[in-house]
């Protein structure tokens, strides 16, 4: 049984007026078609009564001319030959009449002298041989089929002794007798045919025809629907195909990580994120129980009683396959169908390592800029009384020039001075706005000409100098003297981390963002330990015996201002390596 869909525009997914115009189409063509066969058939049984009554008035006609030319012959003969002939069963009546319809013969002895076929021009029938016919009332008010022409049954002779029949046959016989000096009198026979088994046939072929185009109505307009559901099918199939193609991609490019438990906690799916950052193998995990696979702080997400409330939201440190441990920001929840049978789990979680250390650079920022803000008042405070102090160390210098010891107390004096005032000088720098002159600048130039200048120093210390460039170095849009600060100051703090020689690295090549160019300064120094490596930017905080711990704080703000990013990785003993993230703008 066919039923009707939610949406009431449509039936069994077709239009109505797919329905509609597929009826208005076929019925017509069938109705036309079972109508044809119909009259085809009632022109085919009129055609076979016809020539049934014409042969058997040739038969009659026939056997009429062979008894008439036997020697023992009489006109009792010729009745019960009309009589015979008319016992068969499809046959109502056999009779010959005159131009005036008074029968002369008939099969029924009873209807001999009677008028027959008064409608008809008998004159006109009797001198033609062609077969005519029409459809009668019989005396029980039975449907005759009537087939009539002239009676001719050849030239006949007839014995003496039949002259004296006491009828009108005898008359009939010897008005078609073969003689000298009369004319025969023109007759016309009559075969009445019993209709009632051709009508039954007739009905019963019009059901079968009216059943038969039904039938084929039905399978026309079966086959329309079965093809417009087939084509709803097929566009039903691509449209899901199209969507489940597009879901799969925008699940597996998805910036945060995706898999899905089934009912029996087996790793149903997973993204490429998923994998990449839980250290998943890609074919060997599906289908796998996934307390086998999955970390275990993952597992106890599952186990949480809350999440059949609903989503559950944590941050996690997962241990990973390689003994990484990765910050996670996790949600979870269990899945279920339209009609509530749970389906099994789906999590999504974000790598949160990027995050944690975009944190650690705001807090960074904002320390430096805590310390920016009290490095500018204290500059001021301090710059005035070191002119003072710098102007009596030269009055004694000069006052006591020949003492020596008063003039080296006087030189160490004065150098301290100056040395405040840079470490004074370097806190305004740290405290004022970068302002750059932003200019196109080629990269590859900019980096040969600062590698020249510690070159010679790099010589005396033992240190060998590589740098590597690809192909086609782009320009980039910075200030050249403030980048040539930055890595004047990267290519000394590694030179100081080699104090018995090593490489020096300096390499440039595209960042996995685009737009952005990296420059990569390795050295093969000391190294930098994990717990100072979160400080390095920190005013005042330094590793060598002498310096100020301003110089990589200085470089993080130029960079800022240039909206490129600094990323440091080293490990004790075997080198550090910063690497530096500028936007390729070409200007």
């Amino acid at each position: 049984m066919l039923k009707r869909t939610k949406n009431k525009g449509f039936w069994i997914g077709i239009p109505p007026w797919i329905f509609i115009g597929a009826v208005a189409v076929l019925f017509p063509i069938f109705a036309f078609m079972t109508i044809e066969n119909i009259h085809r058939y009632k022109e085919n049984s009129t055609r076979l009564l016809v020539e049934k009554g014409s042969a058997l008035i040739r038969s009659f006609e026939a056997s009429t001319r062979t008894e008439m030319m036997g020697t023992r012959w009489s006109g009792n003969q010729l009745q019960r030959l009309l009589t015979e002939t008319a016992q068969q069963p499809d046959i109502a009546y056999l009779l010959v009449a005159n131009t005036e319809g008074t029968i002369l013969a008939h099969n029924d002895s009873d209807y001999i002298g009677k008028v027959h076929g008064k409608k008809l021009n008998l004159e006109e029938l009797s001198l033609s041989t062609d077969v005519g016919w029409r459809m009668v009332v019989g005396p029980e008010g039975k449907k005759l089929f009537e087939v009539f022409r002239m009676f001719n049954p050849g030239g006949m002779y007839i014995p003496e002794r039949c002259r004296t029949c006491p009828n009108m046959l005898r008359r009939w016989l010897m008005s078609h007798a073969h003689h000298k000096n009369s004319e025969a009198e023109s007759l016309v026979i009559f075969v009445g045919l019993d209709m009632r088994p051709i009508d039954e046939a007739r009905k019963a072929d019009t059901r079968h025809t009216v059943v038969m185009g039904l039938f084929l109505l039905f399978i026309g307009l079966a086959g329309i629907l079965l093809l417009f559901l087939a084509q709803g099918y097929r566009t039903a199939k691509m449209s899901l195909s199209r969507i489940k193609a597009f879901s799969d991609n925008v699940v597996e490019h998805m910036p945060i990580g995706l898999f899905a438990i089934d009912s029996n906690e087996r790793i149903a799916s997973f993204n490429h994120v998923a994998g990449s950052v839980l250290r998943l193998p890609s074919d060997e995990a599906v289908g796998k129980d996934a307390t086998e696979i999955l970390p275990h702080e993952l597992c106890k997400l599952i186990e949480n009683p809350d999440i059949r409330q609903g989503v559950v939201e944590k941050e996690i440190e997962c241990h990973v396959c390689d003994g990484k441990v990765v910050p996670l920001e996790v949600s979870a929840t269990r899945l279920h169908d339209e009609s509530g049978t749970f389906l099994g789990y789906v999590m999504l979680f974000k790598d949160l390592t990027e995050v944690r250390s975009l944190r650690k650079e705001i807090a960074r920022s904002q320390r430096l800029a805590s310390v920016g803000s009290l490095a500018a008042g204290v500059a001021h405070e301090i710059r005035n009384p070191l002119s003072s102090i710098k102007g009596f160390a030269t009055y004694f210098k000069e006052k006591y020039s020949d003492v020596p010891d008063d003039q080296k107390i006087a030189d160490i004096l004065i150098q301290e001075v100056d040395r405040l005032n840079r470490v004074v000088g370097q806190l305004l720098e740290l405290a004022r706005p970068v302002s750059i002159s932003s200019k196109s600048v080629h990269l590859r130039t900019l980096i040969e000409d600062s590698v020249r200048l510690i070159e010679h120093q790099a010589e005396e210390k033992h240190i060998e100098i590589n740098t590597v460039f690809p192909h086609e170095t782009e320009n980039v849009f910075v200030d050249q003297d403030r980048i040539s600060q930055v890595l004047l100051n990267l290519y000394l703090n590694a030179m100081e981390a080699m104090e018995s020689g090593g490489n020096l690295s300096v390499e440039v090549s595209e960042h996995k963002e685009k737009g952005n160019l990296a420059i990569r300064v390795s050295d093969t120094g000391t190294g930098i330990s994990k717990a100072e490596l979160g400080r390095i930017f920190d005013p005042y905080f330094t590793t060598k015996s002498s310096g100020t711990g301003l110089g990589l704080a200085i470089v993080h703000n130029i960079l800022e201002a240039h909206n490129g990013k600094i990323k440091v990785d080293s490990t004790e003993e075997e080198g550090t390596a910063v690497t530096i993230f500028l936007p390729c703008n070409a200007g």
